[in-house]
């Protein structure tokens, strides 16, 4: 919500009025300098939304503020043309609306699209975030990233590097809403106060790996692809189950950790729905950005999301730290997810963080089931599942 300073206020007394924390409104505005305030100045208010309201009869300001539980204050703020004093029927007027309720309705079909309607409207109402795109697709979408927090402690999640997994974005985009939502309104997450998370963690974000892909299984193919893909998916229309990219690499196959291993015994050998981890490792422009990300940010944890399977894996041939063993039996304690410090896998996203980096790295296989698991169980996982996230903060 923006606002415009008057002579006289603060920073200090916005929060006071709104009931912000003081520091969601400086990091919300990171090129205003607090001690030297101008009038007129355009300040953000996070956690809020501004409203039209049409004056009825017998309405004051003072019996609006007072139906609403808000300051008057608040509205004269927002409202600094209007005479209180004179408002006629049918004058349109500014009310501030905090925002208590999800913007991200997650328990729905949940394509790129999706993805764009809820950052756009997260990051004007939660100016204290910061989303860019760290690259592009094969196609050209925006690969998205989010930061949110001021701590030194950098911990990475991601989502969506198989296509059919698509239910992993809107989870993990439930979960960051959640978590934006407790700090604006005071409120905890599972018992867990998230201020002190906000201070000491710096949370990366990236909801789709695979934009297209995903929107591939949830919409089909576009036209310009159409006889490609086809041919690929072996004649078939139905495109539920695909799992890579939309060259038919598998995106969680393409990284430098044994890949030579993976190439050499997967089948397919050509591009394919699932599993071909491509002709050289870092093939794909989602995985080349997935690397460079890694390698920028150095991060101390990674959690990559996957389906299914209600388990974890934390190890990658004895090189993960012994941290990693601590960490994962908290993830098993709050979630109840089994955990499994190795498999016969290699060339995954984990298992490169671990091997480039010696930091803890887990892929988390959420839900139970047939890929892509249905909308039925998102509640359960986004229950079991977001214990994780927030343990992935706090450890």
């Amino acid at each position: 919500m923006e606002i415009k300073l008057r002579p006289g206020d603060t920073l200090w007394y916005y929060s006071q009025l709104f009931m912000v924390p003081l520091n969601l409104i400086l990091d919300s505005n990171p090129h205003v300098n607090p001690n030297k305030l101008a009038a007129s100045e355009t300040i953000q208010i996070p956690g809020f939304e501004l409203q039209v309201h049409k004056i009825k009869q017998g309405e004051t300001l003072w019996k609006l503020a007072g139906v609403r539980n808000i300051s008057v204050d608040s509205i004269l703020l927002i409202n600094q043309h209007v005479n209180p004093n004179n408002l006629q029927v049918g004058d349109e007027i500014y009310i501030p609306n905090r925002i208590i309720g999800r913007i991200v309705q997650g328990k729905k079909k949940y394509d790129y699209h999706s993805l764009q309607v809820d950052l756009n409207r997260l990051k004007k109402i939660f100016p204290f975030i910061q989303v860019k795109s760290i690259g592009k697709s094969v196609l050209g979408h925006n690969i998205e990233e989010i930061r949110i927090g001021k701590g030194t402690k950098k911990v990475h999640i991601n989502a969506s590097f198989h296509a059919n997994e698509w239910i992993t974005t809107p989870i993990l985009m439930v979960f960051l809403n959640d978590f934006l939502l407790s700090l604006t309104n005071g409120t905890n997450i599972h018992r867990v106060h998230t201020m002190p998370l906000y201070q000491s963690v710096d949370l990366s974000i990236v909801p789709m790996v695979n934009p297209d892909g995903v929107n591939l299984v949830l919409n089909g193919p576009p036209e310009e692809e159409k006889e490609k893909l086809f041919s690929i998916n072996g004649g078939s229309t139905d495109f539920t189950s695909w799992k890579a990219n939309i060259r038919g690499v598998d995106l969680n196959n393409q990284f430098p950790a044994n890949w030579e291993i993976e190439k050499e015994r997967k089948e397919p050998k050509s591009p394919a729905p699932r599993d071909y981890p491509g002709d050289t490792p870092l093939s794909e422009p989602e995985a080349q950005v997935m690397a460079k990300l890694a390698h920028k940010e150095n991060f101390d944890c990674l959690i990559a999301l996957h389906t299914q399977g209600k388990e974890f894996y934390w190890g990658y041939e004895g090189l993960e730290p012994a941290e990693s063993q601590t960490i994962a039996n908290e993830f098993y304690r709050v979630s109840g997810y089994k955990a499994i410090q190795n498999v016969d896998s290699h060339a995954g996203y984990k298992d490169w963080f671990i091997q480039e980096f010696r930091k803890p790295g887990f892929t988390l296989e959420l839900g139970k089931g047939i890929n892509p698991l249905p909308l039925s169980q998102f509640t359960e996982i986004y229950h079991d599942t977001s214990t994780i996230f927030l343990a992935s903060l706090y450890l």
